[in-house]
């Protein structure tokens, strides 16, 4: 039999009016997504966060600008400069630790919280073919962690403006960036985090899909991500670490220097994608051939 008869046979059983490419739209996801209470939650707290330091600081009269007794100036040392410095310095704590979680949550929680309801097997009856369910998902989940690394910066930049001043990105190295140029160069920043997190994004996913727990695998892609933190610190391991995407978490400071600086991002870049599509491919393979009972 040919491909040809045998697609007019399947199409011939399907219901009148059905496209697989309808169902489980994204805007209905995103909206399921959006009143989930863990969605208001880390809003919330990314929110929060610039407003705490701002007390914080008032509190602590500002940062030490001698560098903690050691000489060496930090961006933390020039938080209170302007509010692109303040914005900078709350992507800079932030980026290695809490900016993980989110990422984690959304795309870990996305599969397996409905495997935990015990709606999953329900989406797929509608019927809801499993690569669109997975797409509209990912797609969903890491659009929710891109407005969460865009929230905190942007939060950021608008209180530390009112609490410190419109001004340059005064560099702790010596030398500034021109006002003008400190949105550009940090929305930048932002995209290279984001692509930096799509190894968490892919460890979540795919985890969402192997376990119907979705503290399990949130967590699991969180301990993953503290391990590639741990072994990127072990020294020993020489030219090896390049290979981990802790190793150039932090690379998109290059992006806030007087002359753009492309080497680490690209080479951040490029490790960070090809994990990430390792993952999703595995996911995206897992799931097809999982038998689905929850």
């Amino acid at each position: 039999m040919s491909t040809a008869t045998k697609a007019r046979e399947v199409a011939a059983q399907t219901a009148p009016g059905y496209r697989a490419s309808r169902t489980l739209p994204l805007r209905v996801e995103a909206l399921r997504q959006w009143r989930r209470r863990r969605t208001l939650v880390m809003g919330g707290v990314l929110a929060a966060l610039p407003f705490i330091m701002i007390i914080a600081f008032a509190v602590g009269g500002g940062p030490d600008r001698r560098g903690g007794g050691n000489g060496r100036i930090t961006l933390i040392d020039t938080a209170t400069a302007s509010g692109a410095n303040f914005a900078a310095t709350c992507l800079f704590v932030s980026a290695g630790f809490l900016l993980v979680v989110p990422v984690a949550l959304f795309c870990g929680d996305t599969v397996a919280s409905e495997a935990s309801w015990s709606s999953l097997r329900y989406l797929l009856a509608s019927p809801v073919p499993r690569a669109r369910l997975l797409w509209s998902k990912l797609v969903v989940a890491l659009a929710f962690s891109l407005a969460a690394m865009v929230l905190l910066p942007v939060v950021a930049l608008a209180a530390g403006t009112i609490a410190y001043g419109w001004g340059p990105l005064k560099l702790p190295a010596g030398g500034a960036l021109a006002a003008g140029d400190t949105v550009p160069r940090l929305a930048l920043a932002v995209a290279f985090v984001f692509v930096s997190q799509l190894v968490t994004a892919g460890l979540a996913f795919w985890l969402s899909t192997r376990t119907d727990a979705p503290l399990g695998a949130v967590g699991g892609a969180v301990g993953l991500t503290i391990v590639g933190n741990v072994l990127d610190a072990v020294t020993a391991l020489g030219s090896w670490r390049e290979f981990l995407p802790a190793h150039w978490q932090f690379a998109w400071a290059d992006a806030l220097q007087p002359q753009l600086e492309w080497g680490g991002m690209v080479k951040g870049a490029v490790v960070s994608v090809s994990y990430a599509l390792v993952l999703f491919a595995l996911a995206f393979r897992g799931f097809s051939r999982k038998d689905i009972v929850s």
